[in-house]
């Protein structure tokens, strides 16, 4: 019981730890990031995606998966090669409104902070 009860505050511990790169305000439908801390680049790529990805579905299930790494919808692995595979799918929808210079500044965000999260 003692074994399991150490186990289980090593990994609180680090999950606590694991995202303290990323600074999310809000909850659910309202939750965003707080890009203050961004490079110039990524700013201007966050206002990309809070701008255009919000039209189909709120930051919430993007800013989940960095945090995880697991896309909340689908359950499969949220990494880099994920954002790819995404931005491809985002190109090919109709709806999406997004270019390719678009799609590229979501994807560099996305790797950026995925990054910022392992920190």
């Amino acid at each position: 019981m003692k074994k399991l009860l150490v186990t289980m505050l090593l990994v609180a511990a680090t999950a606590a730890t694991a995202h303290a790169g990323l600074r999310v305000v809000g909850k659910g439908d309202a939750m965003r990031l707080d890009p203050s801390g961004f490079p110039p680049a990524m700013k201007a790529n966050y206002e990309i995606m809070r701008v255009k990805c919000v039209k189909c579905h709120t930051l919430e299930r993007t800013i989940v998966a960095i945090q995880t790494g697991v896309a909340p919808i689908s359950g499969q692995p949220f990494d880099r090669n994920a954002t790819k595979a995404y931005g491809i799918k985002m190109l090919r929808k109709p709806d999406s409104n997004m270019n390719k210079a678009e799609v590229k500044a979501s994807v560099d965000l996305m790797n950026y902070l995925l990054s910022e999260a392992e920190k």
